[in-house]
C-alpha cells in the first residue's frame, strides 16, 4: 500500500471522533503545542540533567479523553566521569542525544472548564545517539550499555495541569519515563510550555 494511503487512513480514523463527539466549547477537536523538556537520565552516576523540547499533538474523542502523540529531542551534553577515589576526574567530548517519541491516552478532569488536571500513560520508543571523538567504551558503559543508535520500548505513566484562556494555554507535565534494557530504568522527565485548542 502506497505511504499516502496509510497516511491518509490515519488522518481520518484521527478525525472521525473528534468531529463526531459534541462539547460544550467551540474548541473541540483538539490541541497542539510545543514544550521545554527536562529528562533526568538516572542510568548514570552520577545522573546527567537534559534539556531539549518536544511538541504535542491531541485529538479529542470524548469530553474527559484525548489520543496524544508526542516527540521530543533532548540536546546532547558532555559526560564527566568521576574515578572511585573520589579526587580524579576526567572529562569526555562523549556526547548524548535521547530522542522520544510516545502516543497513548489523556484522561482529563474538568473539561468543561478553564483548569484542569490530567493522567496520561503512552507507549513508544526513546533512541540514543552518541558521538565518540575520545574513548566511547568508557562512556557506554557508565550509561548502561547504551551505544550508537540504541531504541529501546519506552513506557511514560504521568500527569499535570493545564489551564486555558480562550485557545491558548499553558501546560504543566510530570511522569516517568521508563525504558527496558535488561529490566526497567526509569528517567524522570518534565515538560512545560503553551497548548493550542482547535
Amino acid at each position: 500500500m502506497k505511504p499516502i494511503l496509510v497516511f491518509a487512513a490515519l488522518v481520518f480514523c484521527f478525525s472521525v471522533p473528534s468531529l463526531v463527539v459534541a462539547q460544550e466549547n467551540t474548541y473541540n477537536h483538539g490541541e497542539i503545542g510545543v514544550y521545554a523538556d527536562y529528562m533526568r537520565f538516572g542510568q548514570s552516576n552520577p545522573h546527567i540533567n537534559f534539556i531539549g523540547v518536544g511538541g504535542r499533538l491531541d485529538f479529542n474523542v470524548h469530553p474527559n479523553v484525548q489520543l496524544e502523540a508526542d516527540m521530543s529531542y533532548d540536546f546532547k551534553r558532555n559526560f564527566t566521569n568521576t574515578f572511585d577515589n573520589g579526587i580524579t576526574t576526567s572529562f569526555a567530548t562523549t556526547r548524548l542525544r535521547p530522542l522520544t517519541g510516545l502516543f497513548g491516552p489523556k484522561f482529563q478532569a474538568g473539561a468543561s472548564g478553564p483548569f484542569r488536571a490530567f493522567l496520561t500513560a503512552k507507549l513508544g520508543f526513546i533512541n540514543f545517539a552518541t558521538e565518540n571523538s575520545l574513548t566511547g567504551s568508557s562512556f557506554a558503559n557508565q550509561v548502561g550499555g547504551i551505544t550508537d543508535g540504541n531504541t529501546r520500548f519506552a513506557l511514560y505513566p504521568g500527569g499535570g495541569i493545564e489551564g486555558f484562556w480562550g485557545p491558548f494555554g499553558l501546560r504543566l507535565d510530570v511522569g516517568d519515563e521508563i525504558y527496558f534494557l535488561n529490566g526497567a530504568r526509569n528517567n524522570l522527565k518534565v515538560g512545560f510550555g503553551p497548548a493550542f485548542r482547535f
